[in-house]
């Protein structure tokens, strides 16, 4: 399959910089705050803006929301879609996910299969990509009915990143979920990109520097954001000074 321009600017990035900085934007927020945090990353100097959570959100407002980012950023505007209401013709690609570790094939390929004919009218760039979720799973792990990877066996990670690797998967991202107590650890991502090679993401959990300074040099690729900037009181101000950590954290580990 071609790799379009964002998957090639994820892998050249991780390549340059060591870290592909993510800033997530959860539609279920106002209009208004997604569009203010999505400038705030922006202008902090995020690469990406990524647009999706775990719970349903109306197609109206996610294409307004989509359309509002976009008028304010020269980035590219990428989908984290949760179900097959996340999508918007609006968005430059996103992530054709497959959630390998679902009791329920609906995750595996059924979402995808209702998904796909649409995606390919809009000629949304999709990114092929293996989605695990880790213990505690918290809302993604429970909405995806996942058996979530014990935090304890990254050779499980790394045994299913790697069957995604062989199915064509060309992305891996390890998943938390929101509110867990941190991010996949450290020894999972080692295990993980050692065995894919391809770019490895941690999606959020991160709570402070020290989190994400260890996943990055334990293996990650790119780090999604969240929380960090939403809570904050300059969220602008905030979001620069994360996003030149992670940078210095990933030129350190190259």
């Amino acid at each position: 399959m071609h790799i379009g321009k964002v998957e090639a600017l994820i892998r050249e990035t991780a390549e340059r910089d060591g870290v592909v900085f993510f800033g997530l934007i959860d539609p279920k927020e106002n209009i208004e705050s997604g569009v203010r945090f999505a400038k705030a990353f922006y202008e902090g100097g995020a690469d990406i803006i990524l647009l999706g959570g775990s719970l349903g959100v109306g197609q109206t407002t996610l294409d307004e929301l989509a359309v509002r980012i976009k008028e304010g950023i020269s980035i590219p505007l990428m989908l984290f879609p949760g179900n097959i209401n996340g999508v918007t013709r609006h968005a430059d690609a996103l992530y054709f996910m497959s959630l390998l570790n679902s009791e329920n094939p609906y995750w595996i390929t059924g979402a995808q299969a209702l998904a796909a004919p649409e995606i390919a009218r809009m000629g949304i760039e999709a990114i092929p990509t293996s989605f695990i979720i880790i213990e505690p799973g918290e809302t993604v792990g429970f909405v995806g009915q996942a058996r979530p990877v014990l935090r304890h066996k990254p050779e499980i990670a790394a045994a299913f990143a790697l069957a995604g690797k062989l199915m064509g998967q060309r992305v891996t991202i390890l998943e938390c979920g929101s509110g867990a107590p941190g991010p996949a650890p450290p020894e999972m991502f080692k295990a993980v990109k050692a065995a894919v090679g391809h770019p490895v993401i941690c999606a959020g959990s991160c709570r402070n520097m020290q989190e994400m300074e260890a996943t990055i040099k334990a293996g990650a690729d790119g780090i999604h954001i969240a929380s960090l900037i939403e809570n904050a009181a300059d969220p602008r101000k905030e979001a620069k000074r994360i996003i030149d950590f992670c940078k210095r954290a990933g030129k350190a580990k190259k």
